[in-house]
């Protein structure tokens, strides 16, 4: 995977139409159907409408405990949330150019120029999708002083190709830990996660 690609996802009561996870953030229900538009578009071409139920069974199996964290001497993972919308925003919002050169980001229309309160929304998504079990993000943090540093996405594939697809970034002042980040979030989903077959934006060795 060298891109993210545009794609709808359902998986359970919840469908995605994005090209990254953070892009899907308005989901409105009314009699089965699910609309997501795009805040940097004001035309009807920044909303598609579908039906829900295209694709069915749940992304991971019932019985599955979802990780709820993945520590290393360089970072820690927990699940994203609201709490961390402040450091979060700072984050990326100031390492757009950075995220746009990360594996996976080259052709996304995320990082834009969504506000504070934006984002908070688009986070409060997040935690949803992770509490319906339908898609999973966690923060990176720095494990001294807990500073948002990164993050991680893990949704489903629409091709069906893979069982998943994951993006991750780092910040702009931390670019040192992107492969670092890649290397431990592809053996923890080797070791601890359900999946098979996963799309995750490989890493050059000249980067570390």
């Amino acid at each position: 995977m060298t891109t993210w690609p545009p794609y709808a996802t359902t998986r359970g009561s919840r469908r995605l139409f994005a090209e990254h996870p953070r892009y899907a953030e308005d989901h409105y229900a009314a009699k089965g159907q699910h609309i997501h538009c795009s805040r940097s578009s004001d035309t009807l071409g920044g909303c598609i409408q579908e039906d829900v139920g295209v694709v069915e069974g749940p992304f991971v199996p019932p019985g599955f405990v979802v990780p709820l964290a993945l520590a290393t001497e360089q970072f820690r993972l927990e699940p994203l949330g609201p709490q961390h919308n402040d450091s979060d925003y700072e984050a990326w919002s100031s390492s757009v150019e950075h995220i746009h050169m990360t594996p996976g980001w080259e052709a996304s229309s995320w990082p834009d120029d969504r506000s504070v309160v934006d984002n908070l929304r688009d986070l409060q998504g997040h935690a949803d999708d992770f509490a319906n079990r339908t898609g999973f993000t966690y923060t990176v943090l720095d494990p001294a002083t807990s500073d948002v540093i990164g993050c991680v996405y893990i949704y489903p594939d629409d091709s069906e190709q893979h069982d998943a697809r994951v993006l991750s970034w780092v910040r702009a002042s931390r670019p040192e830990l992107d492969v670092q980040l890649w290397r431990a979030v592809t053996a923890w989903l080797a070791d601890e996660w359900p999946f098979v077959r996963v799309a995750y934006a490989e890493r050059a060795d000249g980067m570390s």
